[in-house]
């Protein structure tokens, strides 16, 4: 991440009503300069409401929107100049071949670099002389990644971008995203792919029923959770009984399973280091797993700067 802390999205209490459904019922978001920004969901949540709004291609109702400090419905055609978005299912040309359908996009983005273009349409794998109709969905959207990442945007906005890809290609566009950060791209990326997500992600942001339920970076949000422990010690350990401790006697020694709080992970170590560690592991939360608590209802592993959702139906916006 670069050194300067620039926010180049901003939300703040964004709403957005569909007839009877609120899509977005108050959602915060904060994208800061140089960084790769997972915002995750599942569909009706309201991702796909959030980034239209972004892109000035949907007004919000309520709330405050800014994109590198300006109003994405007012000044659209000037903010679109600094950024670039591939979408989860693209649809091409069907009489252009792949290169071209690349340029026109190229074109409408402000241009790309040719070194990167040709470089890019190496690393992907991609046959530029076919016609986008004969080319499989994985393809397409190799299409339109090369062209994004060519452009060399300021912001790039991708959701679920790597829809199609085999795992090869989506090891591929993780290292482009990289490089693009490395040269000062800020990148907001909507996934289902948690790994995709907690491989590139310097923080997280899981909204609900259209509102942030938690934020922050892995590190942060894992201090809310507990970490799985699974050791095997010499002699029975003394002192685990409130960690959802579990030992079993096996061949004279004593295995060990617990779920420890982190601020007690230590602690815990310690009490296992005392019984005479044999083996030892402890496997922090992953990105599924925050996930999956965030939307277990009760809000109450949240991270920094959390809304717990209200519950209201988000409709059918994504």
């Amino acid at each position: 991440m670069r050194p300067d802390s620039e926010t180049v999205i901003q939300i703040e209490g964004l709403v957005k009503i569909f007839g009877k459904a609120r899509a977005l019922d108050g959602l915060d978001l904060d994208v800061r300069s140089g960084e790769v920004h997972g915002f995750l969901g599942p569909n009706g949540a309201g991702k796909s409401t959030t980034i239209r709004i972004l892109l000035g291609l949907m007004r919000a109702d309520e709330g405050r929107v800014q994109l590198f400090g300006r109003d994405p419905w007012r000044d659209a055609v000037e903010l679109h100049a600094r950024l670039a978005y591939v979408p989860g299912d693209v649809t091409l040309w069907p009489r252009l071949t792949g290169g071209q359908a690349i340029d026109l996009l190229g074109r409408a983005l402000g241009g790309l670099e040719q070194g990167r273009r040709e470089d890019l349409i190496e690393r992907f794998r991609l046959d530029p002389t076919k016609r986008t109709r004969d080319y499989s969905k994985g393809n397409r959207q190799k299409v339109s990644l090369i062209a994004a990442l060519a452009s060399d945007p300021d912001l790039l906005i991708l959701d679920e971008p790597t829809s199609g890809l085999d795992p090869l290609m989506e090891q591929v566009f993780q290292e482009c995203v990289r490089e693009a950060v490395d040269t000062g791209t800020t990148v907001l990326l909507s996934s289902h792919i948690m790994g995709e997500v907690e491989a590139l992600a310097d923080r997280v942001s899981i909204i609900r029923d259209g509102q942030t339920v938690s934020s922050g970076t892995l590190a942060e949000l894992r201090r809310h959770t507990t970490t799985e422990v699974h050791a095997v010690t010499d002699t029975r350990p003394e002192g685990l009984e409130d960690e959802g401790l579990r030992i079993a006697e096996v061949d004279g020694r004593y295995e060990v399973r617990a779920h420890v709080a982190a601020t007690r992970l230590g602690e815990v170590t310690g009490i296992l280091h005392a019984a005479g560690i044999h083996t030892f592991t402890a496997t922090p939360p992953s990105l599924d797993d925050l996930f999956l608590d965030a939307y277990s209802g009760t809000g109450t592993h949240s991270g920094p700067g959390t809304n717990p959702g209200t519950g209201n139906d988000a409709g059918t916006a994504g």
